[in-house]
């Protein structure tokens, strides 16, 4: 019970990561806020949670909304009285090199995976600062570190998420913010099945061509979502500013 009485806000919430990351929040003694677009996956979610004695709400959420962000922490806090961690997980990506990107698509990924960022973290901090303290944790990726492939506009988002994260930690840390940044690799996800489809490549193959990694597999949900609970909780106590890769050796070489 490494959450026992804390609230989390998780958005993008709905599938993979966020999902895993909702569930094991809420079995560690988390009051849960999911968000997301998608409104029967989000209830599917709280419902797994309220099954199995915890407490969740959906709240409804494109990040790309401020309106819509500053409603679900006001939802967080008018539902459970207090936001101890946010994860900023909602994340959206095109397998598009330079000339194959267009605009929509490049401010589609600016605007959920960065921008999103920004407008729940700046919507969740006042209530944090005022109760003394809370934690933010923002998921990037391997590629906000090193380049990918045909992905241009992820990589300039993700990497934007990772100094988002130390520039943050810097201003708030002594108002008992802490913020750290999550960088997945190739994980079983939605995500990652649709692009592989974007590639043109069946799962088989694609899996394959994950194969050489140092660990020779993908990730889970589950596992990214342990590491999510580290950070979220007193075990990183002594964390700030710090980009944790979770990525089966994918950047060590």
């Amino acid at each position: 019970m490494r959450l026992k009485d804390k609230v989390a806000l998780i958005t993008g919430g709905t599938s993979g990561i966020g999902e895993a990351t909702a569930l094991l929040f809420a079995k560690e003694g988390a009051k849960v806020a999911v968000t997301g677009r998608n409104e029967s996956r989000g209830n599917a979610v709280t419902a797994r949670i309220l099954d199995a004695g915890g407490k969740s709400i959906f709240v409804q959420t494109d990040v790309r909304k401020a309106d819509e962000c500053r409603h679900a922490v006001e939802s967080a806090l008018s539902s459970f009285g207090r936001l101890d961690i946010l994860f900023n997980n909602a994340g959206i990506f095109f397998a598009h090199d330079m000339l194959e990107c267009s605009e929509e698509e490049w401010d589609l990924q600016i605007d959920i995976n960065l921008k999103g960022t920004f407008l729940m973290s700046k919507y969740a901090l006042p209530s944090m600062i005022a109760q003394g303290g809370g934690v933010i944790i923002n998921n990037s990726s391997g590629w906000g570190m090193v380049g990918g492939d045909k992905a241009v506009a992820y990589c300039a988002s993700k990497g934007g998420v990772v100094l988002l994260t130390k520039a943050m930690a810097i201003d708030h840390g002594r108002q008992g913010i802490r913020v750290n940044c999550l960088c997945p690799g190739d994980v079983e996800t939605p995500m990652l099945s649709e692009d592989a489809k974007f590639r043109g490549v069946n799962w088989e193959d694609y899996l394959a061509g994950c194969s050489n990694r140092p660990m020779g597999r993908i990730g889970t949900a589950e596992e990214i979502a342990k590491a999510a609970l580290f950070l979220a909780s007193d075990d990183s106590s002594f964390m700030t500013g710090s980009t944790l890769v979770v990525d089966g050796g994918g950047t060590a070489d």
